[in-house]
């Protein structure tokens, strides 16, 4: 089954840069066209267990962190073509207790007038410069990498001076285009069939954080949505995702003894299958989602099977050079190019 992870959609008027709304409409006239079934996530995880059938070619949406480009813009098309989606909140952001740490840092990097900041990060002297012709945002998102290896208290400490290196305040709440839905459009949404899932408190990377706040973060941020929710989806999405770093036997533990059907990540990209699923018992606390892509034809390769092919090829190729490493093997460049060609090229 193909589980998709969107964040942003465009809304030119709160200046929000993300996926043109009208590739998401796209991507839905396709899949009912072709009569894919478009189905909930929890419905993906029941199926996975074996609570439920197994589905053909099921697809499910899913949407990280609660921006309010996804209220106002992603929700409404969701429901125009009766499509289920979830919605994984960061609780606190919601609570208007915090702006996302991220959006923090493109923030600084758009408005500063600085020309060179020099940060320390981790102990090391980070000397950027802005007037090298780098984009602002390719430089914005070095640094989240950095802030991503370091512990949650260093990290904050890092964004704080960031902000002192650009001489940049930032504001208490934060600016429109990094604005959260609230609770009331959470509400609203669950009415159009958008259901919603928990994405922590303050979104750290959980590996990143002591015992005690990476408890923290998956119990307060349950308990919030289930006491503004209307039917909170017990299926959980780790900030960041990506497994064998962020998260661990320490999260699914905690998972467990709340009664979680499971999580998501965001890598690898890769399909959700049963016998993956039911592997393991933690098997259903690491269950893969693919990005929607860049584009329309990128869409078509994630749910058409074309990635499945790539990533059969790429085992077939490693096992073959594993085995017998002297013998000409066929090019992978090559493979991808022959799969991609038909099933791509036939609904652009």
């Amino acid at each position: 089954m193909t589980i998709i992870v969107m964040h942003r959609l465009s809304d030119p008027d709160r200046g929000i840069v993300g996926l043109d709304p009208r590739d998401l409409r796209r991507a839905l006239q396709f899949l009912r066209s072709e009569r894919y079934p478009i189905v909930s996530l929890e419905r993906v995880f029941r199926s996975l267990s074996g609570e439920a059938p197994p589905i053909d070619r099921a697809v499910a949406f899913t949407m990280d962190d609660g921006t309010i480009d996804q209220a106002t813009v992603a929700a409404p098309i969701f429901a125009e073509f009766d499509c289920p989606a979830t919605i994984f909140v960061v609780s606190g952001y919601l609570d208007g207790e915090l702006w996302c740490w991220w959006h923090r840092v493109e923030h600084v990097f758009e408005a500063t007038r600085r020309r060179e900041l020099s940060v320390m990060v981790a102990g090391l002297r980070h000397v950027i410069r802005l007037d090298d012709g780098v984009p602002r945002a390719q430089l914005a998102r070095r640094f989240m990498e950095q802030c991503k290896r370091v512990p949650e208290i260093e990290k904050l400490r890092v964004i704080e001076r960031l902000a002192a290196a650009a001489e940049v305040e930032l504001p208490a709440r934060p600016p429109a285009r990094y604005a959260p839905m609230s609770w009331d459009d959470v509400r609203a949404c669950e009415a159009r069939g958008i259901t919603f899932g928990p994405h922590t408190v303050t979104h750290p990377v959980l590996s990143r954080t002591s015992d005690a706040q990476s408890k923290r973060e998956i119990v307060v941020s349950w308990a919030r949505l289930c006491a503004e929710a209307r039917r909170p989806v017990p299926i959980f999405c780790y900030p960041n995702g990506h497994v064998g770093s962020d998260f661990g036997p320490r999260e699914s533990a905690t998972l467990r003894q709340l009664g979680f059907l499971g999580a998501v990540t965001n890598w690898p990209c890769d399909y959700a299958t049963a016998e993956r699923f039911q592997s393991s018992p933690d098997a259903r606390f690491s269950v893969p989602r693919i990005d929607f892509g860049a584009d329309h034809r990128s869409f078509i390769r994630s749910v058409s099977g074309v990635l499945r092919t790539k990533q059969v090829l790429k085992r077939h190729v490693a096992l073959r050079g594993a085995a017998a490493p002297g013998d000409p093997r066929p090019s992978l460049d090559g493979a991808q190019d022959e799969t991609r060609g038909p099933s791509a090229s036939m609904y652009e």
